[in-house]
């Protein structure tokens, strides 16, 4: 447990920075999210019009002890109809699988429902191959699902699900770190 707090309060700190680096004025968000074997927080904020700087922290005990941790610069764009975001993720696996970092592509995107504007489906993923790797790490992936409900402009609830794994270059090979349902909650400002 004290390893959990330890990197929830790294986590809070790392997101404190990010939203001071990208400025009060610019659109940010916090999100938490729980599951049977994990805990995910991230933290996000513009640092101007259509770009945004991020970052966050999976902790799981899925299998056995695994935290991911991540920087990202994505361009965004949100509006009545959809929210997405494309661009680089740093991802660094710190695991009893072996441990090692990487950069990789990906993105998420959601499309709000016509009849229920409050509703928004959709997902996200990213994917760090072996080229661009380093430590144990060859390659690795994220990637989930969610419906997301607008309680108020400023608090969303959701539902999801995500599956995080990584090919180690060591004898521990192909290793699923976390998969599950998470329900979680973001705030906007």
């Amino acid at each position: 447990m004290k390893s959990l707090v330890s990197h929830l309060v790294q986590a809070s700190l790392a997101g404190g920075a990010l939203l001071v680096a990208a400025g009060a004025h610019a659109a940010g968000s916090l999100d938490l999210n729980l599951g049977p074997d994990a805990v995910q927080f991230e933290a996000a904020g513009e640092i101007t019009q259509g770009v945004a700087l991020g970052g966050g922290i999976i902790h799981s005990d899925y299998r056995e002890d695994a935290t991911l941790y991540h920087a990202q610069l994505l361009g965004v764009q949100r509006n009545r109809e959809r929210d997405v975001g494309i661009g680089a993720r740093w991802t660094q696996f710190d695991t009893d699988y072996g441990n090692g970092g990487g950069l990789g592509l990906g993105g998420y995107g959601y499309v709000y429902l016509p009849q229920a504007p409050a509703v928004s489906l959709g997902g996200y993923g990213f994917y760090t191959p072996g080229v661009v790797t380093s430590g144990d790490l060859d390659d690795g992936y994220e990637l989930g699902v969610r419906a997301r409900y607008a309680f108020t402009p400023n608090v969303d609830g959701y539902v999801g699900l995500r599956q995080a794994a990584a090919d180690f270059d060591n004898r521990h090979g192909n290793r699923t770190l976390d998969r599950g349902a998470q329900v979680g909650v973001r705030l906007n400002f």
